[in-house]
């Protein structure tokens, strides 16, 4: 397809750009406040299975069993502070067109965003930690799997997206909120069976901790509740929208985003409590305080309320959350790696090295501890989340306070006061049960050099990073060049004689010099020659030619600054941008153009990079009928 050769605006161009996730839905031709905003209802949708992932269900069922009703004010305060800082990260995606972490590596030096990424993956391993374990648990739950087999055959459905995203993200938005609904609708049946005492439900919601035990469960509601991995997801599905970047548009799409998270959180904080006051009803009431495990909540259900009904309809909405979580778990993972380190590895590769770092730590887990430690790992896995929070959220404050970058758009004073002191309870809290935890370890060990010497230092280095990242751009603003996805266009060279139409295909890498010089050489005077790139982004895989974010811009203003140099030198050239696969495109391409020469660069890796990134030339040369040159 011709690239539109009209001018867009200088500073566009510079800006950084958005390399991932999904593409995007017009939301231009929809008139009517109701069209509007069902036309952006579903980001929030795909964030909010986060917020009712199998690791709140761990945490819900301890608390509510526990301490009964009394922790209810913790998921509402969680709820609370969770749509505020899912309305700051679907703001910095909508109007700087970044996602979390493409934000932190422009404006922190390397060794931070290094850091920092590190940190963001083991929030994504425990956050897939839960989603593994309650795939399992289902499982043998209705079907009488043995947990180890159970979380052997979770690796499997590490490929529904890549299938689930073959269909468009609409498709995939309605698969998740179907499943949500699922969840929903069992638990409201589940509240009836339980018949809750609202008089001491109503208690819940006064705030207050029944000692250190209901901390841990606290922090655990607070990380399963308020994910890390959500901000860096949200703050990417939100660019799947593509409206105009008028201020006052802008500002329509931050409205309808609010409306959209706004129903999506209310709906989960409905079923986490819904789990909670179960847990309570059925347990708590009964005199069953110690009730950790989700297959002990199974199996005290069908007795406790009387139907056999109960225990069904929980291990359906269990699997129907491990299901609809891994989809998004294993997204936000891939926004982590391309948006800190710029690193494109193909779908399956990047998914399937996520759901290992979660089925690793399980399997090992089950293997040692048997499965009667599945809900103190889920536990600790959603603390673990906890504990990351603050280095995600801390940044995201950073960025949407920005006047400079985000002009206009920037956050109220008010809103700033919030969000600040949401981190300050959320980091403030981590501290408390970090500094219980190191005190518990050094009474209880026979030999607290070990932690000392290991451990200790861990925690002075986060400590010292969560300090930097949050003194420092108070101090000081980095100036740091905008991110750029390939880094900038090259000086193409001349060349002459040969075929009258060739196709060269370009990646903005060091290699194009030489194909291009190698392209022009097989040319004459009258050869017109296509420059050829395609967008590889899971966007383009999603919604192909309708992608609408910076980077498929950046790319098109590349390829017109490479066309424009060689119709400076007399050639005559056209361009074309792909979306998806290249050994599909660049055939594809190829014809439309009617080229009767290909031209590729190789760029000379094999083996475990083949594996890796993905071979191009083989594929390619096997699709057209027409010569190919490769060049190296």
């Amino acid at each position: 397809m011709p690239v539109n050769k009209e001018e867009r605006a200088k500073h566009e161009q510079q800006r950084a750009s958005l390399p991932e996730v999904h593409a995007s839905v017009d939301t231009a031709s929809r008139k009517g406040f109701w069209k509007k905003l069902l036309s952006f209802m579903g980001p929030a949708y795909l964030v909010s299975v986060g917020y009712m992932d199998p690791g709140n269900w761990a945490t819900d069922i301890a608390g509510g069993s526990q301490f009964g009703y009394s922790l209810i004010w913790v998921l509402l305060m969680s709820n609370i502070m969770a749509l505020l800082l899912q309305s700051l990260s679907a703001r910095l995606g909508l109007v700087r067109r970044l996602d979390l972490a493409q934000a932190s590596r422009e404006n922190f030096p390397p060794v931070v965003n290094f850091s920092l990424y590190l940190l963001a993956e083991i929030a994504i391993a425990a956050c897939d930690l839960a989603e593994v374990l309650g795939m399992a648990i289902g499982l043998q739950l209705l079907f009488h799997i043995p947990l180890l087999w159970g979380v052997c055959i979770s690796v499997l459905d590490t490929f529904l997206l890549i299938f689930l995203m073959n269909y468009g993200i609409r498709r995939m938005e309605a698969f998740i909120i179907s499943l949500v609904a699922i969840i929903g609708v069992s638990f409201f049946v589940e509240m009836l069976f339980a018949g809750p005492d609202m008089g001491e439900l109503v208690k819940g919601f006064v705030p207050y901790f029944q000692g250190p035990e209901a901390l841990y469960i606290a922090i655990g509601i607070i990380g399963a509740t308020v994910m890390p991995h959500n901000l860096y997801l949200h703050s990417s599905l939100v660019q799947t929208r593509k409206f105009d970047r008028a201020e006052p548009e802008i500002r329509k799409a931050i409205k309808f985003n609010i409306l959209d998270s706004t129903i999506a959180l209310n709906l989960a904080f409905f079923v986490n409590s819904a789990i909670l006051v179960l847990a309570a009803s059925a347990f708590y009431t009964n005199g069953l305080f110690e009730v950790h495990e989700i297959q002990d909540a199974y199996h005290f259900l069908e007795p406790m309320l009387g139907t056999v009904w109960a225990p069904i309809l929980f291990a359906v909405a269990l699997i129907a959350a491990g299901q609809s979580s891994t989809v998004t778990g294993t997204l936000a993972g891939q926004i982590i790696m391309e948006g800190y380190l710029n690193l494109r590895l193909q779908p399956w590769i990047r998914r399937l090295i996520t759901r290992m770092l979660a089925i690793i730590p399980a399997f090992l887990a089950i293997w040692y501890m048997g499965e009667a430690g599945t809900g103190q790992l889920l536990v600790l896995s959603q603390v673990i989340l906890s504990l990351q929070l603050g280095f995600a959220v801390i940044p995201l404050i950073h960025f949407v306070s920005d006047r400079e970058k985000m002009g206009v758009f920037t956050i109220t004073l008010p809103v700033r006061i919030a969000a600040w002191l949401c981190a300050t309870v959320i980091v403030g809290l981590n501290m408390r049960l970090v500094w219980q935890q190191l005190v518990e370890w050094i009474k209880t060990s026979e030999n607290p050099l070990w932690i000392e010497l290991t451990v200790i230092p861990v925690v002075l280095a986060a400590a010292l990073l969560l300090i930097y990242i949050t003194f420092v751009p108070f101090i000081r603003r980095r100036k740091r060049k905008a991110y750029e996805p390939h880094g900038t266009e090259l000086v193409l060279p001349g060349g002459h004689h040969g075929f009258k139409r060739i196709a060269v295909a370009v990646d903005f890498s060091a290699t194009d010099g030489n194909t291009v010089q190698a392209a022009l050489l097989q040319g004459h005077s009258q050869t017109t020659f296509a420059l050829i790139h395609v967008l590889e982004t899971p966007g383009a895989f999603v919604m192909g030619h309708e992608i609408h974010d910076l980077e498929s811009e950046s790319d098109r203003n590349r390829l017109k600054a490479y066309a424009s140099q060689l119709q400076e030198s007399g050639h005559k050239v056209e361009t074309y941008l792909g979306f998806g696969s290249p050994k599909k495109e660049i055939p594809r391409l190829s014809k439309e153009f009617g080229a009767d020469l290909l031209v590729l660069g190789a760029h000379g890796h094999s083996g475990l990079k083949d594996l890796l990134l993905g071979t191009t030339v083989d594929a390619v040369r096997h699709r057209v009928k027409i010569p190919v040159f490769i060049v190296k």
